[in-house]
């Protein structure tokens, strides 16, 4: 009994994410009320404070669901001597973006934290949550490039953390771009084209 429970509320829980994505993609997120995602999900707004003590909680864990792969592709890069750091940075970066453009629910939650959310007050977690993911992706890539430039034995052309912030910006330039129209170009070549000429301007490649 205690297993069917407990697999029951994991059940809900899928539901309500599944629920949130679809609302947040119609209405927006500062317009959809729990009660919208209750409604949605089939279940009674109490099942939603169970698992989530507030919307920004609940977006947060609706993200999780598809960055956090992607975070721990980041977090893995460089524990492995043998591997090189650019070719490692170079494969999370793709990846993500063959992620985004291949698999529709990727896509769909991308698409919700890039053009369907606002920080307003009941949202300042979200904000908070987009800036440790900043300040984590680009400390992870900084790491990246100086272990790069130091197997190679070469200085970047510019200081490691502004080469960071510059190559995190890129990418959240493409992926934005193309979120606002996926029909004008593909996102992984034109990402692995922008990403390869990036790094040959700071000299590590050739």
């Amino acid at each position: 009994m205690a297993r069917r429970t407990k697999e029951d509320a994991e059940e809900t829980r899928h539901q309500l994410l599944e629920a949130a994505q679809r609302v947040f993609a119609e209405k927006g997120v500062s317009r959809t009320s729990l009660q919208d995602i209750a409604q949605a999900a089939g279940v009674t707004r109490g099942a939603i404070y169970w698992h989530f003590k507030n919307k920004a909680e609940l977006f947060n864990a609706m993200m999780d669901s598809a960055i956090l792969p992607m975070e721990q592709t980041m977090q893995q890069m460089g524990h492995d001597a043998a591997q090189d750091p650019l070719a490692e940075l170079e494969s999370a970066m793709l990846q993500t973006m063959y992620s985004i453009e291949s698999d529709a629910r990727t896509r769909a939650i991308f698409e919700v934290a890039t053009l369907k959310v606002e920080y307003v007050d009941e949202l300042l977690a979200v904000k908070q949550r987009h800036v440790t993911c900043y300040e984590d992706g680009t400390r992870q890539m900084q790491r990246s490039l100086e272990d790069a430039a130091a197997r190679r034995a070469i200085t970047l052309s510019m200081p490691s953390a502004v080469a960071a912030q510059g190559l995190h910006a890129l990418m959240v330039g493409l992926i934005h771009t193309w979120m606002l129209n996926p029909a004008a170009f593909k996102l992984v070549a034109v990402s692995q084209a922008a990403i390869r000429t990036y790094l040959a301007g700071l000299g590590l490649r050739p």
